[in-house]
């Protein structure tokens, strides 16, 4: 019995010596050797590389590696503003006992877009014993198989809908639509948006992805919807084409443009339209005026009719006078035509004076937008200097102009208009200070005792009427004027006297407000 035990114990010892042999000396199978990755191994080490973006190891699990492999990865990500990659392995598929393949989902963050999900599959094979990834190109992505290639295509952004200042929509037939059409373009956009798509060998293209633009919720601008509606309002009714211009005193900001003159975008309307504006143009006169050492109390007559030196008679409209010597105050609040006409005359610089005090109310000065919103040329005698002086012969303004002039008496500056938030404002041109003060009381007492107060205009309103002369037509009406910080240019054309037609539509408009 002892040696049978042996026999059988020594079979044993032989039994598991000639397995070992057996094994060391067969070959390796897929992934069996000691201290070797299988195929699934290798497929999670390279895409963990991939994603640390350590090309040195990625380069040694690759078979046949390319020699621009490592610029391959760089470029792509480079050209598509990639900033970082995420990806996660699928399950491994074996395709025999020498190849498989791992499946891999991935997130691709494009700088300043978002994500960009994509999914491949690691083509794996048993090289001299040893896993390696079979790349190719559509591992990074698979649309850049058979030469396909990845680009950028911009999708401009919509046009973002104009908006009140508020953030709200325009009131209904506001009057301000031809002014509004330019808005959303350009730097109103709020950016565009971005699709990568592939583009094929033979030129066909595939969207990939899309990202886009941002949402906005409109273009703002500077129009009060209060103040657009209320100048809106005080338009319905007037049977003669018409306009006001609101604009903020101490920004020149546009609250309201409400224009139903009829014009085009470039042809006659409440900011490109230029119309002689009368006595309303009495505040650079009067300025002017100043500027040569008169004062609201500075005596001056008021006849019916006066005639410049070798020119041609001057009247009043309505033919009135003053009799007796009045103050050129009083002269501002009736508008008294020959007061103005006699004073100018006398002034050493002539017209020249004439046109330095409008270029101080921005005549001549060319302004974003809408160009120049008035013009004077030099008067080359007595009856063009005349006629300069009560805002006819070369004097013609836009309503957004003479609301702009409005404004620099408030102010006691002269502001660049703007219509956006963003928009450019140049330097302020200040008036000098007695023509200010002496302005504004003026301008109150033509309102309070003068051809403007019997139009129902709120208390603490300050303004100026103008009747202005159109040959073989009814004259045209102004009435500029502030209350508040609110300054504002009303032109009825063809109205009449600014007194019966101009200021009734300035008192529907500011009692609104």
């Amino acid at each position: 019995m002892r040696s049978r035990a042996v026999f059988t114990l020594a079979a044993l010892v032989l039994f598991i010596v000639g397995a070992s042999v057996y094994a060391l000396s067969r070959p390796a199978g897929p992934g069996s050797a000691a201290g070797e990755e299988g195929p699934e191994e290798t497929g999670r080490s390279y895409l963990a590389s991939w994603e640390d973006g350590d090309f040195a190891a990625m380069s040694r699990l690759v078979a046949d590696r390319p020699g621009d492999f490592v610029q391959r990865h760089l470029e792509f990500a480079r050209d598509l503003r990639i900033e970082s990659l995420r990806l996660v392995p699928g399950t491994l598929r074996r395709r025999g006992q020498e190849a498989a393949e791992l499946p891999f989902e991935g997130v691709r963050q494009v700088k300043g877009l978002g994500e960009w999900p994509f999914a491949s599959v690691l083509r794996l094979a048993l090289r001299e014993g040893h896993w390696r990834v079979l790349w190719a190109p559509e591992t990074i992505h698979p649309a850049l198989a058979a030469g396909g290639r990845i680009e950028f295509r911009e999708i401009p952004a919509p046009a973002a809908e104009p908006v009140t200042r508020s953030g709200e929509p325009f009131p209904r037939d506001s009057g301000a639509e031809r002014y509004l059409s330019s808005f959303g373009a350009g730097e109103e956009r709020t950016g565009s948006g971005y699709a990568l798509e592939t583009v094929q060998a033979d030129g066909r293209t595939r969207e990939l992805a899309v990202f886009k633009a941002p949402e906005t919720k409109g273009a703002l601008t500077t129009i009060s919807r209060q103040v657009q509606a209320a100048a809106a309002r005080a338009l319905d009714g007037v049977s003669r084409p018409a306009a006001i211009v609101a604009v903020r005193g101490h920004t020149g900001e546009v609250l309201a443009v409400a224009d139903r003159l009829g014009g085009g975008n470039d042809g006659q309307n409440a900011f490109r339209g230029l119309y002689p504006p009368g006595s309303a143009f009495k505040l650079v006169t009067t300025t002017a005026l100043f500027a040569a050492g008169l004062s609201p109390d500075s005596p001056t007559d008021c006849p019916a009719s006066y005639t410049p030196p070798g020119g041609r008679p001057f009247g009043n409209a309505g033919g009135h006078s003053a009799p007796g010597p009045i103050t050129l105050a009083t002269a501002f609040a009736i508008s008294c035509n020959t007061a103005f006409i006699t004073q100018t005359a006398r002034l050493p610089a002539g017209g020249e004076g004439l046109v330095r005090a409008a270029e101080l109310f921005g005549f001549n000065r060319d302004i974003e937008g809408p160009g120049v919103c008035g013009r004077i040329v030099p008067p080359g005698d007595g009856n063009a200097l005349a006629s300069d002086a009560i805002g006819q012969g070369s004097v013609v303004a836009s309503p957004l102009c003479m609301a702009l002039a409005a404004a620099a008496v408030q102010d006691g500056s002269w502001h660049q208009p703007v219509m956006t938030p963003q928009g450019r404002r140049s330097a302020p041109v200040r008036l000098p200070e007695k023509a200010v003060a002496g302005l504004r009381a003026m301008m109150l007492r033509a309102v309070t005792a003068g051809t403007a107060s019997s139009g129902g205009l709120p208390s603490g309103t300050a303004g100026k009427t103008g009747t202005a002369q159109v040959a073989g037509e009814e004259d045209d009406a102004w009435f500029v004027g502030y209350r508040g910080d609110t300054a504002f240019a009303v032109l009825v054309l063809h109205g009449g006297s600014g007194a019966s037609a101009a200021v009734p539509v300035a008192a529907r408009f500011l009692r609104a407000l």
